[in-house]
């Protein structure tokens, strides 16, 4: 007698026992906790007093919830020479230059690279992979040099224009590109008289908006996170996060700098709580073809 399916939501399911479901679901369950419990000790020290923050074991709770951190955070903030708006506005101009430059390019080189065809694309691909292994420690006196030359040090340009390079974003790209647009349908549009850069913005773009979602939510996490350059040392060019930490460094305040983590790691995770769902279909799509 033929083996019934398991069907969920009229959908054919993998054939598990609900025991295997059940053990799966609690073994994962509570991975997701222990990868969450960072984050949530981390929110509940923001809203501690100075007594509870070095009570030894530690709590995991808050028995007299203050928002005094938040308060010397931004009192310590406000007694700068540098106006607290200045650095959110760097740190909201270095995200999104660098986010739009990034899909821009990364996707037009991912469209070239899958559907333009032209000598030595394969290798060009082949070196783009092969640059993912190679950590950005390793070309930074090359990096230092090329800046140096182009006179870049202590810009906004060194810190927006090096992303738009990002190689991950480009590989993502050309990855879904190739499993999602068939070339029957980027030979038609040809035919009926379309420009490369018309099939690219009225075809391509449209059809892989989950993997333009996710690149853009990737870099501008990263960028958000990381702040400027390294070679940028005028205070009027740093981001808020660069100016918390050396607030920070400066008071020794341990419950003002938990307070500035909550704020700084609110916008990517809001970000990616909204995406998150493009996010894991362009992944799963990457190394997939027909």
């Amino acid at each position: 007698m033929a083996k019934r399916l398991r069907t969920r939501k009229h959908a054919v399911v993998l054939n598990r026992s609900v025991g295997g479901d059940l053990t799966i679901t609690i073994v994962l369950l509570i991975f997701g906790v222990f990868m969450f419990l960072p984050t949530y000790l981390l929110v509940i020290t923001a809203f501690k007093p100075i007594g509870e923050m070095f009570l030894t074991p530690p709590l995991f709770y808050v028995i007299k919830p203050t928002f005094q951190n938040f308060i010397d955070l931004f009192a310590s903030m406000t007694s700068t020479w540098v106006p607290l708006s200045r650095y959110f506005f760097n740190t909201v101009f270095i995200s999104l230059g660098a986010t739009v430059g990034c899909l821009i390019i990364g996707s037009m080189a991912a469209y070239s690279i899958s559907k333009v065809r032209f000598p030595g694309s394969k290798l060009v691909f082949n070196l783009i992979v092969y640059s993912l292994m190679i950590s950005s420690t390793v070309t930074g006196i090359a990096h230092f040099i090329i800046y140096v030359a182009l006179n870049w040090l202590n810009t906004y340009t060194i810190s927006i224009v090096p992303i738009w390079a990002s190689t991950l974003g480009l590989y993502l790209m050309k990855n879904f590109i190739d499993g999602s647009i068939h070339d029957s349908m980027i030979e038609a549009a040809r035919i009926e008289g379309c420009s490369e850069f018309r099939i690219y913005l009225t075809l391509v773009m449209p059809l892989v908006k989950p993997a333009w979602l996710t690149l853009m939510i990737t870099v501008f996490q990263n960028v958000w996170n990381t702040g400027a350059s390294g070679y940028v040392y005028s205070e009027n060019l740093k981001t808020f996060d660069e100016s918390i930490n050396s607030i920070i460094s400066a008071s020794g305040t341990q419950g003002a700098g938990s307070a500035a983590a909550v704020i700084m790691m609110s916008v990517p995770i809001i970000v990616f709580l909204i995406s998150q769902s493009k996010i894991v279909e362009t992944m799963g799509s990457s190394g997939m073809k027909d």
